[in-house]
């Protein structure tokens, strides 16, 4: 990956949906070497997915769940990602190994989500912290 490619990717990680003719433009490059590059960045595992992000006027919040030794977080994170008001699944490295960023209705559902984290057996603790505000790099 180089500095082109590392370009390309600033500009999809703001809007995915940006034209490649427009990324070419602001890149200084053609719109076939943009189509190029992204289909290989595809190809290549570096684009995982094209999303969406929201401003649903719901409670956002991160769930930081710390679970017992020897627990399998990535079984642990591949359970919790099907929950519907989860948007990522982090295994992190520090005090807490999972964090969960939700994207509730509101401050109830968040609570609802984190009784049902506390009730899996393989957590010990969470700690919850609610998103007042937000910017995509």
């Amino acid at each position: 990956m180089d500095e082109l490619d590392r370009q390309i990717l600033s500009i999809l990680r703001r809007d995915a949906r940006t034209a490649y003719t427009e990324i070419a433009d602001r890149v200084g490059t053609s719109e076939g070497t943009v189509r190029n590059r992204v289909e290989r960045l595809v190809e290549d595992g570096v684009i995982e997915r094209f999303t969406v992000a929201t401003s649903t006027g719901n409670v956002k919040a991160m769930i930081e769940i710390s679970v017992d030794v020897n627990v399998d977080t990535a079984a642990v994170s591949d359970r919790i990602v099907e929950w519907q008001e989860v948007d990522s699944v982090w295994q992190v490295s520090g005090e807490e190994d999972i964090v969960l960023v939700v994207d509730a209705a509101d401050t109830e559902r968040v609570n609802e989500l984190i009784t049902k984290a506390r009730e899996l057996d393989e957590v010990v603790s969470t700690k919850t912290r609610l998103i007042l505000d937000e910017r995509l790099g």
